[in-house]
């Protein structure tokens, strides 16, 4: 924002995590202040729990936050990051105070996993293809994802199909700075617009299981808009941005 305006060869890729992070640091810049280019990948998110929890399914999660939310505890990644957001979402969506969510973050995917494992905490979030793994081998038993609808080739359920309104998906995207001429910009998106569809990009998204999510234009900025105020609400109604 302050470095490379005007900049029409620079590129910043984002998402989801950078818009909590810059509304719960109080930051001076805003993503209001780059020129928006395309949305490219998103990644459906899971609540998992160990095999041997007494939890079988999202509604036995429900109950258990219903009852006592405070003793539920939520493993993800960083504070203000998706898998927050979500477990304040699920808390909501099933009519407990999200802000007295139980949230506890962890800086990688490997330190949370031996929490879930250990038993250390009630269930744990993050994207699907993170736990995929050990939900094959049975170690975790996922009780549901985020999508609208069940990601094909898998019988994890929905939330949704559970009687719980509960969709999200972690996004990425790419943005250049402020002051690049329309010519500029047109150029950056035709460019991405090229890359995404090219068999390598295909090739990737498959090898890393990223869905195809690809925005472009002003479609992709009203998008940043209007989830720059769903997540912003999210993290005040969680008390982690101050109104």
């Amino acid at each position: 924002v302050n470095g490379a305006k005007g900049d029409g060869n620079q590129m910043m890729v984002n998402g989801f995590v950078m818009v909590g992070a810059l509304a719960m640091n109080k930051s001076p810049v805003t993503l209001e202040q780059v020129t928006p280019i395309a949305r490219l990948t998103e990644e459906i998110q899971v609540i998992v729990v160990p095999a041997n929890s007494p939890i079988k399914n999202a509604q036995d999660l429900a109950a258990a936050v219903k009852a006592d939310i405070a003793k539920v505890t939520f493993a993800g990644g960083s504070a203000g990051g998706v898998d927050h957001v979500m477990a304040a979402l699920f808390a909501g969506a099933v009519g407990a105070d999200a802000k007295k969510i139980n949230y506890i973050p962890f800086s990688g995917g490997g330190e949370s996993l031996a929490a879930i494992l250990g038993g250390k905490v009630t269930a744990g979030i993050s994207g699907l293809s993170e736990y995929e793994g050990q939900i094959k081998s049975g170690k975790l038993r996922a009780i549901g994802v985020t999508s609208e609808a069940r990601i094909p080739g898998s019988d994890i359920p929905t939330f949704k199909e559970q009687g719980i309104d509960l969709v999200i998906a972690n996004w990425r995207s790419v943005v250049a700075p402020p002051g690049i001429t329309p010519e500029q910009r047109k150029t950056l998106s035709d460019a991405v617009e090229k890359m995404v569809k090219s068999d390598a990009w295909k090739e990737i998204l498959k090898q890393k299981g990223w869905a195809d999510a690809y925005l472009g234009g002003d479609a992709f900025a009203d998008f940043l808009k209007k989830e720059t105020v769903r997540v912003t609400d999210v993290l005040k109604s969680v008390g982690l941005v101050k109104s």
